[in-house]
């Protein structure tokens, strides 16, 4: 089962990558752009053919590695 694992920083946490792409946006000419919160996207390939179980060890990945939950945020969705 493919999933897609969505990690963004959590609201209020200072996003420095951000802000320099809103940076550059802005001088590049693409005016009006007040905020920009950079994040990544990981694709999983699990093995795991039951989707209840599949999603919920996307999960525990993320609770155990790709997301520092502290200052991050995640959302998995199936691919």
């Amino acid at each position: 089962m493919k999933y897609r694992v969505f990690v963004m920083l959590k609201s209020g946490v200072l996003d420095p990558q951000g802000e320099a792409i809103r940076h550059a946006l802005g001088s590049l000419g693409f005016e009006g752009v007040n905020a920009v919160r950079q994040g990544k996207m990981i694709e999983l390939d699990l093995a795991e053919t039951d989707a209840a179980k599949a999603e919920e060890a996307a999960r525990r990945m993320c609770e155990q590695l790709l997301a520092n939950t502290v200052i991050e945020s995640y959302r998995v969705e199936p691919a």
